[in-house]
């Protein structure tokens, strides 16, 4: 099966009020692993679950759009400007992890799609370098945020606040001082 729509929102529980946990983009392979009403929990191709609507699927074995030739960094900075959205995945809404999973993805990898996930996925460095990723907790939590070093000092995240959605700018003291580890995928 594959998505057959631009973008269906995959949700926590079979109900449209439900979360957006995340997205699924058209063409996306989806695994059906149960079906309720007019709802299909799926699996993603990164093995990410999520209830979407019947609609929204169609038969055919999805693929993935042909990898582009820039690094994550730099496919990540095509989404600055994109809103803030919980669970999004495209220039109309995304959200940290979401960046780096569709940057990875759009260079052809496959990679988690939260950033605890993707704080496991890598290779733990002392100092991060330009297109690392910087990800970010309070003491004694896990992982909640995650960012691209774009280096000086700069990082390339979604964040919420204040409305901002994707952007690149210096490190926050306020984000410094809950910066965990750098990992390089």
């Amino acid at each position: 099966m594959r998505c057959a729509v631009a973008v269906a929102p995959l949700r926590a529980e079979p109900a449209a009020d439900a979360e957006q946990v995340t997205q699924a983009l058209q063409g996306e392979p989806l695994r059906v692993e149960e079906r309720r009403a007019s709802w299909a929990r799926v699996l993603t191709a990164y093995d990410y679950p999520g209830w979407l609507l019947h609609e929204a699927l169609e038969e055919g074995e999805g693929v993935f759009p042909a990898p582009e030739q820039a690094p994550p960094l730099e496919l990540a900075r095509t989404y600055l400007g994109a809103p803030y959205l919980w669970g999004g995945m495209t220039d109309g809404g995304i959200d940290c992890s979401g960046l780096v999973h569709m940057a990875y993805r759009r260079s052809g990898r496959l990679v988690p799609r939260d950033a605890w996930q993707q704080a496991e996925a890598g290779l733990t460095v002392a100092s991060p370098e330009p297109g690392d990723l910087v990800f970010y907790a309070d003491p004694g939590r896990a992982v909640d945020h995650v960012a691209f070093w774009a280096g000086g000092g700069r990082v390339l995240h979604a964040t919420g606040r204040d409305g901002l959605g994707v952007v690149e700018e210096d490190e926050l003291p306020s984000l410094r001082e809950r910066r965990t580890l750098a990992v390089r995928l």
